[in-house]
């Protein structure tokens, strides 16, 4: 009996011992699934938070075709790549176009030769210019010895030092200030006075110039009693000094990128007519920089501006 009785207490033991392992993977299981409850939750809000977020981007700026379709920035550097003469048209105190000169330039690199030329240099600071990129002068000395613009340390630095570095070209091309001051007053005429060794630092005189071309003559009328007639012929030899220097300075099968402001080259006139009239067979790319509240869609008075337009937030900051 005894034996009996000890067998059915150990059965009795060993269901217990089942019972209890039973409840006890229940309620692991079932606190597991909660977990996994609370987990999925919070993934799931996660996604939507981020989706809302990302939803809701405000882009600084986008890039668009003359016909006012948004281009990526990979198929906007491989149309230029197959150019002659890019010319970037900036707004001089706009840092989105001084980072895309940047990052344009340095990635143009591996697929063009290039040959590097900006406004903000006036011809007669080339020497300066060469003798800093030969890291025969300073930083500082290429300030004492040239007419630097005020914001060149922030905006225009990078791109001469990045030529530097490469060993590229850099081109001074703008007309010296004084000479352009003095068409401003005078008239383009005045220019005739100057001695043989400044004029080397214009265009050949004298030059053609058609005051009828749409982006002098809103010259006259944006900024009446400005310098009248005088106004839009100091911008004329500005570009077409910009443009004989570009032609001066161009090698065969090299691009040659121009750093200006949009106003000299937008609707194709400025620097671009000049060149044209000269070399019709270059394949000249434009970059036009425009201004809007919002930059989702190109307003339509911006399209045909240039072969890109650089449309930027208004709100973005200023370097000066």
């Amino acid at each position: 009996m005894r034996t009996q009785y000890s067998c059915l207490y150990r059965q009795e033991e060993r269901y217990r011992s089942y019972t209890n392992h039973y409840r006890n993977l229940k309620s692991k299981t079932t606190i597991n699934t909660k977990n996994r409850m609370r987990l999925l939750l919070c993934l799931l809000l996660s996604f939507c938070f981020l989706h809302n977020g990302f939803s809701q981007t405000k882009p600084a700026y986008h890039v668009f075709d003359a016909k006012g379709k948004k281009v990526s920035y990979k198929k906007m550097l491989q149309f230029i790549s197959k150019a002659d003469v890019l010319l970037f048209g900036e707004y001089h105190n706009n840092p989105i176009c001084h980072w895309l000169q940047l990052v344009m330039t340095r990635d143009l690199k591996p697929m063009r030769n290039l040959t590097l030329g900006a406004e903000m240099f006036e011809a007669d600071n080339q020497g300066a210019l060469n003798a800093y990129l030969a890291d025969q002068i300073t930083a500082k000395g290429l300030d004492s010895l040239a007419r630097l613009w005020s914001n060149y340390k922030t905006d225009y630095a990078p791109l001469v030092d990045f030529a530097k570095n490469q060993q590229l070209a850099f081109i001074a091309t703008n007309i010296p200030r004084k000479h352009a001051n003095l068409v401003f007053r005078e008239g383009l005429e005045a220019l005739e006075q100057l001695p043989k060794v400044e004029k080397q630092w214009i265009a050949p005189l004298p030059i053609e110039y058609d005051a009828e071309l749409p982006g002098y003559k809103n010259m006259r009328t944006m900024m009446p009693g400005h310098g009248g007639d005088n106004l839009p012929k100091a911008q004329a030899i500005k570009d077409a000094t910009m443009a004989h220097f570009i032609l001066q300075n161009m090698q065969q099968g090299y691009l040659f990128i121009h750093y200006n402001g949009t106003y000299h080259s937008d609707n194709y006139e400025g620097i671009g007519w000049y060149l044209r009239r000269q070399r019709p067979e270059l394949r000249i790319v434009t970059i036009a920089t425009v201004l809007q509240d919002q930059v989702e869609c190109l307003s339509p008075e911006h399209k045909g501006r240039a072969d890109f337009i650089l449309c930027i937030d208004t709100a973005m900051t200023t370097t000066y």
